[in-house]
């Protein structure tokens, strides 16, 4: 029996070291995407959206992952795990180390490069993610279209419970300069980003 719980271990090991070998099996790939979507549910449990229906907000991170693989067909496994870990940091207790021990450095340095620092003003953060959108990795750059195509469908279709019509308006307006210094990521969805801001920008012209 102990000889067996060695050899088990061994073998989990030997996945996690293999993670993001450059041949990823099938079987690795789905251990990867299952304990993360676990690690990333259990961190996010006690939270909500702020739509109408209170969801789950791990919808918003497997919604994010969902729009890389489905339309922007990106097939890194490293992005698609750093996707559904993208606020894991940021809004709960989750640290950088324990995102590295579990899913590897290159996961962390991903999820480092999406993260806020909330210690500082809203305002400056929103400046900086303009600011580093331009330099940041091709791997960040593609969770953060993803992320932004995500939020911004989710205004389309209701306006949070507390915002403004105002508030929404300056968030498309905000989000289309960090859109802006992502362009040559992925023409797949920044066509799709592009569109939903035109139309909104239409759409308050109108008005």
């Amino acid at each position: 029996m102990e000889e067996n719980n060695y050899n088990n271990q061994i073998k989990k090991r030997k996945i996690e070291t293999d993670l993001f070998s450059d041949e990823i099996t099938q079987d690795k790939l789905v251990y990867l995407v299952i304990k993360c979507a676990n690690f990333a549910a259990i961190k996010h449990s006690h939270q909500r959206r702020l739509n109408k229906e209170k969801t789950p907000y791990i919808n918003h991170p497997i919604g994010v992952a969902n729009i890389l693989v489905e339309e922007g067909e990106v097939c890194d496994p490293a992005v698609i795990v750093a996707a559904l870990l993208h606020d894991t940091v940021e809004d709960t207790d989750t640290t950088f180390e324990e995102i590295e021990e579990h899913f590897g450095a290159k996961v962390r340095k991903i999820v480092e490069e999406v993260t806020d620092d909330k210690s500082l003003p809203k305002l400056e953060r929103k400046r900086l993610q303009i600011e580093h959108a331009p330099n940041s990795s091709h791997e960040a750059k593609l969770v953060k279209l993803a992320d932004k195509l995500y939020n911004l469908r989710d205004l389309e279709k209701e306006i949070p419970e507390g915002w403004s019509i105002e508030r929404v308006n300056e968030y498309f307006k905000w989000a289309k300069l960090v859109v802006d210094g992502l362009k040559g990521t992925n023409i797949k969805l920044e066509k799709l980003l592009d569109d939903m801001l035109i139309k909104n920008s239409e759409t308050k012209e109108k008005l």
